[in-house]
């Protein structure tokens, strides 16, 4: 489990502009957000930043701090978990756009055999290989923010061929009777709009969907 108090300097870092950039931050203005010495913020950032959760570059006028993706998914578990105690409810989300032609990458990552078994092992289903891209229209991008809150399946990265591959994470779903899972990336952040989704099912091939077409993506939560 992290320190309590390396987790609430992550928090103030994001704060403090360091989630989707770096952001230049003193030790004196990180100690007066957290109400510590200037001391015990420089040790804080130091342990961050020996754990992989940040990443520190010093210039001519000063340090720039931003949170690395293995600080960000801490930041999602933590925000997961206070939405889960404060809304216990179960939920139903429906997501929909217009569908998108990829970069036709998808193909080879999703039928690696370790991104495969992790997929059946995690998902319950062999992926189809390849995913359904899709924009979402602007309603869509602000619920698929509340999505944040639930909790996201995690596939780990690993070396194989003299490469590496990211980890990513999955949130199951459905387009219709069709099981299917939102995949995003561990290490690039996509535009908001776009979702990429795989399914046991040739999604496109199954539903007849063209460019342009518009489909509807369910989540459903406990």
């Amino acid at each position: 489990m992290m320190d309590a108090g390396d987790l609430q300097c992550l928090k103030v870092v994001a704060l403090m502009g360091g989630l989707r950039s770096s952001a230049w931050m003193s030790s004196q203005s990180l100690a007066n957000a957290l109400n510590i010495s200037p001391q015990t913020a420089s040790r804080r950032l130091k342990a961050l930043e020996a754990a992989g959760l940040i990443t520190r570059t010093v210039r001519t006028d000063g340090q720039y701090v931003a949170v690395a993706p293995a600080g960000e998914e801490e930041l999602r578990r933590e925000y997961s978990a206070y939405s889960r105690i404060f809304s216990p409810e179960g939920g139903y989300y429906v997501l929909k756009g217009a569908v998108i032609s990829g970069l036709g990458e998808g193909r080879y990552y999703i039928d690696h055999p370790q991104y495969r078994d992790q997929f059946i092992e995690k998902l319950g289903f062999n992926a189809y290989p390849g995913t359904l891209n899709v924009r979402l229209d602007p309603e869509s991008v602000r619920m698929k923010r509340r999505l944040e809150a639930l909790v996201w399946i995690g596939i780990e990265g690993f070396e194989a061929d003299g490469r590496s591959f990211g980890s990513a994470r999955c949130l199951p779903c459905r387009i219709g009777e069709c099981p299917a899972a939102i995949i995003e990336p561990g290490r690039s952040h996509y535009p908001e709009e776009i979702i990429e989704i795989i399914s046991p099912a040739p999604l496109r091939e199954t539903f007849g969907l063209h460019d342009n077409d518009i489909v509807s993506v369910e989540v459903t939560h406990d």
